[in-house]
């Protein structure tokens, strides 16, 4: 019965504004606070493109790291789940380009190459949509070095919410509690960076984003969260989110 319900598309565009209202619901009762970031700022007022890049698991708050004043292209699956994310995240001017590893793969590395490449940012989950959880894929340091500029990692913590025990552990953060929004440095990947150079790269990615998350989560009082123990082989897509 739910299968055939979400099959509407109008119930479909209706969960999507609910959860954006729940969003900014979390958001306008809480107090967040913001931890550097510096960089993404500096990029901002210079007109600079970066990839943004975080967990799937703390998807949920994300559009209160970025303003509404700069376009973004998120990466999204074509798969129905995908979409749902994508009217979602459209409520807060996120744009969309859709496609995975399977299915329009290629297409949309072109288009966030162009993206990046007129100046506008692109937005990865390089652990996204399959995992392993906290676990980064090739496809963003690939996309990085093709376009050349830099990934810049970000994530949000919550004192008062829930992690699900999905494969990603999405955090659910309840509203009129404590946030933060933690940014990372900073990463370059050489044009001419070898596969070695990409495999230190994906690390640091990884790393970063890892780091970032401990520390949010430290700062708002809950127990971290551990990345999958053993890694699969890491996917060609960027990390598109589903």
């Amino acid at each position: 019965m739910l299968k055939k319900v979400l099959k509407s598309d109008a119930v479909r565009r209706l969960l999507c504004w609910l959860g954006s209202l729940y969003i900014r619901l979390v958001h306008a009762t809480g107090r967040w606070q913001v931890v550097g970031g510096q960089s993404a700022r500096d990029r901002w007022a210079a007109g600079k493109p970066f990839i943004l890049c975080f967990w799937h698991g703390r998807l949920l708050m994300m559009p209160y790291c970025w303003p509404r004043d700069r376009t973004i292209h998120m990466l999204i699956s074509r798969h129905r789940d995908g979409q749902i994310i994508a009217r979602t995240v459209g409520h807060f001017g996120i744009r969309t380009v859709a496609g995975s590893s399977s299915r329009g793969g290629a297409p949309a590395l072109r288009a966030m190459v162009k993206a990046l490449k007129t100046g506008d940012c692109v937005g990865i989950t390089p652990d996204g949509p399959r995992g392993p959880r906290m676990r980064a894929s090739d496809g963003i340091v690939n996309l990085a070095r093709l376009a050349g500029v830099p990934i810049i990692p970000a994530t949000f913590g919550a004192e008062r919410g829930r992690l699900l025990q999905s494969w990603d552990r999405f955090l659910v953060a309840w509203p009129f509690g404590r946030g933060v929004i933690v940014w990372g440095d900073p990463i370059e990947v050489a044009r001419d960076a070898d596969a070695d150079g990409l495999a230190a790269a994906r690390a640091e990615v990884e790393n970063a984003l890892n780091a970032i998350t401990a520390e949010a989560d430290r700062l708002t009082g809950r127990d971290p969260v551990a990345p999958a123990d053993t890694p699969s082989p890491a996917p060609a897509d960027a990390g598109e989110v589903r």
